[in-house]
Formats: structure tokens, sequence, C-alpha cells
């Protein structure tokens, strides 16, 4: 049930604004919609009887941070600025000093420091890194979490498949694949969702149920195709399936340890990080959480460490809690952004668009943990990284390490046969 386009959001907004979910099987049948609800017991029997198929969490670090504040530190050189470096689980690897958490489980990951990629603008980079290619205008990509939703579907799944927690400018789209496979996008997490809580009495909202369904059949006469076309009756069988749900919980931190909730970070991206295991656990197949603040033209170094205290808390609690669960080895975990920034600092103080030599953390799933690829050039001259990886390896990577055949080509609504990724796994990075 996205809610990034208007033909998908108004629906949703209008009818689970106000439907109460005690009264929702009364009020699906009025529909003529009850063949979405199956018995809660039989749902319950699907969803321990299924088997877990991977899934993906992406933690997209909007802006662009700076490798040289995260994953790939050069202290002691021109371009280093005033950044440290520390030991990790790693044997001889060292990330910045503002990561401890991360750098003691660090073994969980594989570590990338040698992305490339053709775009230096925000938008048109988060593209190419969420794709795996470059802009297109005349046919949208889907983003890796929609490829994964269509790829590796789920029976008995109430609630979305791809899911967006937090605030994105540019979120990943279901591009080709079909509006239904836009995120379903949540702002604020640790709430039970968003425009579920009902806002009048049981019978009124009945009411208005039935009545939109006259209207639509009304309106639908003489018009099958454009009103298709719109996603307009998958939006509102979506919202009555999702809203009647008991997955919906998922949604929620509320019954979750306090313990549990400070180790993620009492924040909005932490809570998001707590959100993403949970969807993931009822069998949501990817999630997006997005943390911005990383597009540091200016105080890069002040503006990077107030970010990795939220995302050093966050992530560390996260693959804890992932492994704890016996989540991991189902759970791929991407942490990347649209670029990097430049070797040189700016006299703000910034650094500025750097797509020639970035990092991207990889863990769990088919993901061969404890590599690093690649390497950028400590002083700062060379402008091509060793051995370097396209946006476009990084796709197929991802979703070779999620168990998909990247090279299965899709005939898309232009009659151009694409191929899911246009790059080729990293070697060594996912498990035969």
């Amino acid at each position: 049930m996205p809610t990034s386009e208007p033909p998908s959001t108004l629906l949703p907004t209008a009818i689970a604004a106000a439907c109460p979910r005690r009264r929702l099987l009364a009020a699906a049948s009025a529909l003529g919609l009850s063949f979405l609800l199956p018995p809660l017991a039989a749902r319950a029997a699907a969803r321990r009887g299924r088997e877990r198929s991977r899934s993906l969490i992406t933690l997209w670090l909007a802006g662009g941070p700076s490798q040289l504040e995260t994953w790939d530190p050069h202290p002691g050189t021109a371009i280093g600025g005033p950044t440290r470096a520390i030991a990790t689980a790693i044997p001889g690897v060292k990330i910045a000093s503002d990561y401890p958490r991360v750098a003691e489980r660090l073994a969980h990951f594989s570590l990338i420091r040698s992305l490339v990629s053709r775009e230096g603008d925000h938008e048109r980079g988060t593209h190419a890194v969420r794709t795996g290619y470059r802009p297109d205008p005349v046919l949208p990509h889907p983003a890796l979490g929609a490829v994964a939703a269509h790829e590796l579907p789920t029976a008995g799944l109430d609630i979305p498949a791809y899911v967006a927690l937090g605030s994105d400018g540019f979120p990943g789209r279901g591009g080709y694949l079909g509006g239904r496979f836009d995120p379903y996008r949540v702002f604020v997490p640790g709430l039970a969702g968003q425009n579920l809580v009902p806002h009048v009495r049981d019978a009124r909202q009945e009411r208005r149920l039935v009545a939109l369904r006259g209207l639509d059949e009304r309106f639908a006469a003489g018009r099958g195709v454009p009103v298709g076309a719109t996603l307009h009756d998958h939006t509102l069988e979506a919202a009555v399936a999702l809203m009647a749900s008991e997955q919906l919980a998922a949604f929620s931190i509320a019954d979750e340890p306090a313990a549990v909730r400070a180790a993620y970070g009492e924040t909005p991206f932490g809570r998001g990080c707590l959100v993403a295991r949970r969807l993931v656990e009822a069998g949501v197949r990817s999630v997006d959480v997005t943390l911005r603040g990383f597009d540091t033209h200016a105080a890069n170094f002040t503006g990077h460490a107030a970010q990795a205290a939220i995302l050093d808390a966050a992530l560390a609690a996260l693959v804890d809690d992932l492994a704890d669960r016996d989540l991991l080895e189902s759970t791929v975990v991407l942490v990347a952004g649209e670029f990097g920034r430049t070797p040189r600092i700016n006299p703000l103080d910034g650094r500025d668009h750097w797509p020639h030599g970035f990092s991207c953390l990889l863990a769990g799933g088919g993901v061969v943990p404890g590599q690093v690829v690649g390497a950028t050039d400590p002083e700062g001259v060379a402008r091509e990284p060793e051995r370097p990886v396209t946006v476009g390896d990084l796709s197929a990577t991802v979703l070779a390490a999620l168990g998909i055949d990247w090279q299965r080509e899709l005939m898309t609504p232009i009659g151009r046969p694409l191929k899911l990724a246009e790059g080729t796994p990293v070697e060594g990075l996912v498990a035969g």
C-alpha cells in the first residue's frame, strides 16, 4: 500500500485513518473483500510453516556520507583532517574512531572502499545506488527493495512487502515493476503504522466504506482500463487487509523492553532500525531506514560526529539483535549513501560531492563477512580507487546475497528486456 504517489495515498488516508480494526471483518464483508481476510488461525499456521526467505534492510545515509569520516579514514595525511581511526574486529582494518560499537562488530560485515558512480547529483546519485542504473528519462528503474519484494513474494503477508521508514527526499520506487511495488512510507517510525487510527465510531465508518464502494462501482463503469491504472482498488484492498491484520503490531515498539529501545538509541533512526528488525521478523521482504544529515559542504567534521553518535548505536544494536534472533543469516544489511565526499577539505571546513571512490558496508544473508574490497589513495592524488566496484556491481552483489538471480531479464513496459542488475557480483563477497 504505497503512500508515495497521489493515486496510491488518497484512498488509504481517507479510509485507513478511520476504520476500527475490531469491526473490520464486518466492513470487509460489506465491501465484498472478505476473501482478503482468511481465518486468523489459518494465517498464523501459514506464517509458522513458511520457510524464511531472505530479506533486505538498507540503512540509507542521505546526503552522501564521507568515506574519510566513516569506513575509510586516512589519519595523519593531508586529506584526513582531524578524524582518527580505531582498530576493528577485522585484523588490520580500521574505521573512524566515532564508531567504536560498529568497530567491535565489524567481523559481521564486509567493507567495500572503492565504490564508483557516474552521478554526483543527490537525486541522480541516489537513483544510481538504489537501483544500480543511471537514471533513464523513459524507463524508471526499480529500487533494490522493490526488486526483492517482486522476486521473493511472501505468502500470508498482510503488511506491505517493501517499507520505507523515516523522511527521505528521494525514496525508492517500484519503477517499471509498477506502483504496487513502491514502498509503504512511515515518516515517524515506532508507532502503529500511519493513518490507521480510527477517528469516527464503528457504525459510521462501516457506512462510509459501503458508500465508497458504491461510488467506486459507478465511477468505474465504462472506465475499467484507466481506473485500473490508478491502483485505486489495489490500494483499498491492501488498506483493509492491513488494518485488520495482527501483523500491524510489527510497526510498533511499545512492547519492546526499555533496554532494547535504549540500545538502538532514542532517536527516529534508532527506532526505525528497531522497527526494521520487527518487520523482517514478520516476513517483510525489504525495509529502508533513512538517516539524513550527511550533506556536509560546511562543518563536515562536527556534522559527521553528530551523525555517528546516532548511527553507531543503532547499527550495532541492529546487528546484535538480528544475530541473537537467528535473523542475520536470512537478512542482508546494506549501509550506504548516494556518494562520498571529496578528499579535499574546502574553505568552509567541509567536503563536497565525490562519486569516484566511496564506501559501504554489507552484512548478513549470503554475504561473506570479514572482507575488505578496494582502496583509495591516502594522499588524494589518484582519482580512481584500487579495484573499483560500480554501483551496478553493488546491486548484483546484494541481489546474489539475497538469493536472487541478478542476471534474470524482465520485459519492461516499453518492450525492452532488462536485467535485474547490469553489473556482476563482487568476487569473494557472496557465498557460493
